[in-house]
């Protein structure tokens, strides 16, 4: 597929770490985003929320070169990702998605080894600036005593702290982060968010998508909400939460609660009713078949491309 270009697209705001301007993709004959423009600010935590089905992964999958818009852009300072390398985009960014799949049989440490390929070369190899990523990588995110283990036999909470740990020894100064927390316990998920706060504190820029609204509002210094393929709202999360706002998003009614001392807003929601539920749910699947488009089923060599398609071991056969 080409991509073609609007005549006009919007200015680009100063100091971001990236832009998205006029951008549609499909899932084959589907539309999934609709006229994206965004900035993501530099050395902050934005989070992207919104419903299952509105599009947060494919824009993420969009912006990392994985999946090929059908127009518009998508700018890493003033480049176009569609006109860089593989290996050069994985040097300013690195995703985690949401279903990582890793060949059978590998270990922790081989897998979070694997983050430092974008930095090698053919006749370059292993050095030791890349033995202390790994290291830092695994004692970041408490897994070191894991690395001789195989990846299999841990838990699925395990895994992801395992797959962050490969993100983080990839060394970018962009980190797209696809529901990270989704299998991790209380301890690890708060962790993981404080974590990325301080990684944006060192200068990194950090997008994340999560369905847990009241740790989007507490951790993000942005906030995106998506509905149904469009941006309908963007800002400081203090700004732009509403009881207006989520019940756009999820269709159910809910408050806003504030505490002492705490800049951002505590949403709580009202119990949703059966026709609540059946306003909202049609908008998001359409049909079974539009579903399993979106997130097949099955890995399949297309679809775990994301994980440095430019490294043939990594690849599913």
């Amino acid at each position: 597929m080409n991509i073609t270009y609007p005549k006009k697209l919007p200015s680009l705001p100063p100091g971001a770490a990236l832009h998205v301007r006029g951008l549609q993709a499909h899932h084959a004959r589907r539309a999934v985003l609709h006229d994206i423009n965004l900035a993501i600010p530099q050395g902050e935590v934005t989070i992207i929320i919104g419903p299952n089905g509105c599009g947060k992964s494919t824009l993420l999958r969009c912006m990392a070169r994985l999946h090929k818009p059908s127009r518009g852009e998508v700018l890493l300072g003033s480049q176009n990702v569609w006109r860089m390398s593989q290996k050069q985009t994985a040097l300013k960014l690195a995703l985690l998605p949401q279903l990582p799949q890793a060949p059978e049989g590998i270990r922790v440490g081989e897998l979070v080894g694997f983050g430092r390929h974008p930095h090698q070369s053919w006749w370059q190899k292993w050095r030791a600036t890349d033995q202390r990523a790994v290291d830092k990588a695994l004692d970041d995110c408490d897994v070191t005593s894991w690395a001789q283990l195989p990846l299999e036999s841990l838990s699925g909470g395990q895994r992801q702290r395992c797959w962050l740990a490969m993100v983080l020894a990839q060394e970018t100064p962009l980190l797209l982060l696809d529901e990270p927390s989704s299998m991790l316990d209380p301890g690890h998920q708060l962790d993981l968010l404080q974590r990325a706060r301080s990684l944006a504190e060192q200068g990194h820029s950090v997008v994340i998508v999560l369905h847990d609204v009241l740790a989007a509002a507490r951790y993000a210094d942005h906030l995106i909400a998506m509905q149904a393929g469009r941006i309908v709202a963007s800002g400081k999360p203090n700004e732009i939460l509403t009881p207006a706002l989520l019940k756009t998003l999820y269709g159910v009614e809910a408050d806003l609660l504030r505490t002492p001392g705490e800049p951002y807003p505590i949403p709580v929601f009202r119990r949703a009713n059966q026709q609540q539920l059946g306003q909202l749910m049609p908008a998001q699947f359409p049909n079974s078949e539009n579903a399993t488009q979106v997130l097949p089923s099955t890995p399949t060599k297309r679809n775990s491309q994301w994980l440095f398609n430019f490294n043939p071991d990594l690849m599913l056969k």
